[in-house]
């Protein structure tokens, strides 16, 4: 009866190999364990880890970006600029008669054609040159607003992290103690196969000496055999009930697990139902909506101030030589030096009307989070009310059901004793102990039923520890 949420146990710790490690866990340390070892926690945090490293991104925009760079150029033909006014006739000639070689290595000459035309160069053949630059934002609207959103946007995934541990913690509460139940289960079982099997042999001890026909022996047979498929059926659901929890909190199949809290119907019963208030604020998943809606806010701000001018401070510090021979180093080298600052303001006129639609978006999309916000709001008092009421009665029924145990079971040890005594039929002990099983399956169902409401109806008020 455990059902689908019990997916596996491991109950005997014998024989264990050298690597099986013993795990002793109340339920708070099966919650620590998967908060440590759990996939999806892990891969929650690594989502804070993430956002973590997008804030700083984000803050590099805020921050003087400096960068150096150098370079050389060799010219093996020199750019040339052909004038005809520039440098006259004469000075020309001048050039010519002193054999002056031009930046290729070549003797100057006297152009021809009319007009002529004077090649003319402000080249040399090596040059080199190295600088610094440096820019800082002065204002970013755009920019600004991401800074502001960097808080918003941790505590939105540190929200999710707590979604994410409570939806397991959910699950772990409910297998856990209902695995605990399972304990009273097979306890109940085995002593109805102690009956039957004290049964069977008075049974076969009446009918060798002629007191009762073999179909009395055949009729304890049957309730032996089904009383034992039925515990080979619940410790394979038990089995695999703890193989589900050791999925849910990380651990190894080959791990044993030792679950060391009790469970008492008082347990059950205490300081639920006389608490009924709650509010909205106490739920992680409203949290997690304020926060995303705190969110698309500043999304509507960002693209609110892609209107606004930016304005950047920018510099440069420079170094540039040039020689037609490749030594700037040396003691003949010049370095010629160039800096400067300047201010860049950019102003948005007309983008195509992408900002308007971007901004538009931006407002629908924090509309859609208020709906949701509202719509929630709605739903968890739904959920509350639901889980109240279906809380009160699954307790209501573990009280009728346990009643109903034990009159069952009273109905078996009066009809025992008359069938002991000879006053009472094969038939009318196999009815009670057949009754006495039914009770004893509806008590324990009840139990699970009222275990798995007690936990819904935490999480929907936002009780439940985690």
């Amino acid at each position: 009866m455990l059902g689908l949420l019990l997916t596996g146990l491991m109950t005997d710790i014998h024989g264990q190999t050298p690597q099986t490690t013993i795990h002793e866990f109340s339920i708070q340390q099966c919650i620590d364990y998967a908060h440590a070892h759990s996939a999806q926690i892990k891969n929650a945090l690594l989502d804070l880890q993430i956002q973590q490293q997008t804030n700083k991104s984000i803050t590099a925009g805020a921050l003087p970006t400096l960068s150096a760079t150098g370079s050389t150029t060799v010219y093996f033909n020199i750019p040339v600029q052909p004038v005809s006014d520039f440098i006259t006739p004469a000075i020309y000639g001048v050039l010519v008669d002193k054999g002056v070689k031009d930046g290729n290595g070549n003797p100057i000459t006297m152009p021809t054609g009319n007009p002529a035309v004077f090649p003319f160069s402000l080249y040399q053949k090596y040059s080199a040159s190295g600088s610094i630059q440096l820019t800082q934002t002065l204002f970013d609207g755009q920019v600004f607003v991401g800074l502001q959103a960097r808080k918003a946007s941790i505590d939105y995934y540190q929200k999710a992290i707590d979604i994410t541990e409570e939806g397991i913690s959910v699950n772990i509460y409910k297998v856990y103690y209902q695995l605990v139940v399972s304990k009273t289960q097979m306890e109940q079982i085995d002593a109805n196969i102690a009956r039957a099997q004290k049964l069977l042999n008075d049974a076969t001890a009446m009918y060798q000496n002629g007191f009762q026909e073999k179909l009395d022996v055949d009729k304890a047979t049957v309730q032996l055999a089904n009383l034992q498929t039925q515990k080979s059926s619940v410790q394979t659901t038990i089995d695999n009930g703890y193989l589900g929890l050791k999925y849910l909190i990380g651990m190894s199949v080959k791990d044993s697990l030792i679950l060391t809290d009790k469970f008492t119907e008082d347990d059950l019963k205490s300081g639920v139902l006389g608490d009924t208030a709650y509010n909205y604020e106490n739920r992680n998943d409203y949290q997690g909506l304020l926060l995303s809606q705190k969110l698309n806010e500043y999304n509507v701000k960002r693209y609110k101030y892609s209107y606004y001018p930016t304005v950047n401070l920018n510099g440069s510090y420079q170094k540039n030589s040039y020689s037609n021979t490749y030594n700037f180093f040396g003691k003949d080298g010049t370095w010629f030096t160039t800096s400067y600052a300047g201010l860049s303001i950019n102003v948005p006129i007309f983008s195509g009307f992408a900002k308007d639609a971007n901004l538009k978006k931006a407002k629908l999309q924090l509309q859609q989070t208020q709906n949701q916000i509202d719509n929630l709001k709605l739903s968890i008092d739904n959920d509350v009310a639901q889980a109240q009421n279906k809380f009160r009665t699954d307790i209501l029924t573990v009280d009728f059901q346990k009643k109903n145990m034990q009159l069952a079971e009273s109905v078996y040890n009066q009809t025992k004793k008359k069938y002991e005594s000879g006053l009472a039929s094969n038939t009318d002990i196999t009815n009670a102990q057949t009754d006495l099983i039914t009770a004893q399956t509806n008590y324990i169902s009840a139990l699970y039923d009222a275990i798995i409401a007690k936990v819904d109806y935490q999480k929907a008020t936002g009780k439940l520890k985690y």
